[in-house]
């Protein structure tokens, strides 16, 4: 969040009202696009259009579960437990507080050398 734009962009996409459903609706646990499209009562487009709005700024990460049938599908979780914004010196800093845990880190690791 080094340079001004990036920091805007953040700012815009959070002051996004739909987009703070999508994160306050993922904020409890993973869901598929329709799940929230049906939760947050807006329409598939809208909720995929936030969904990379989200994942352009690494707030919320896409993850491919298998259902009992064993069809593969997306679903979409909240990548960080809180955010600042501060104001300081006619600037604003704003601070990103991942989740990401020790064996989280360990499989997203595990999973990109096995990818290559």
């Amino acid at each position: 969040m080094a340079d001004e734009r990036s920091i805007e962009d953040i700012l815009d996409t959070i002051g996004d009202q739909h987009a703070r459903t999508v994160l306050a609706t993922l904020s409890h646990e993973p869901r598929s696009a329709k799940q929230l499209a049906e939760e947050c009562d807006l329409s598939l487009p809208t909720i995929y259009r936030r969904l990379e709005l989200l994942q352009d700024h690494n707030l919320v990460v896409e993850r491919t579960a298998v259902a009992e049938d064993g069809n593969h599908y997306n679903v979409y979780e909240c990548n960080f437990d809180s955010t600042v914004i501060r104001l300081e010196d006619d600037e604003y800093d704003v601070r990103i507080y991942r989740k990401e845990n020790l064996p989280d880190r360990f499989t997203q690791l595990w999973d990109e050398l096995g990818a290559e």
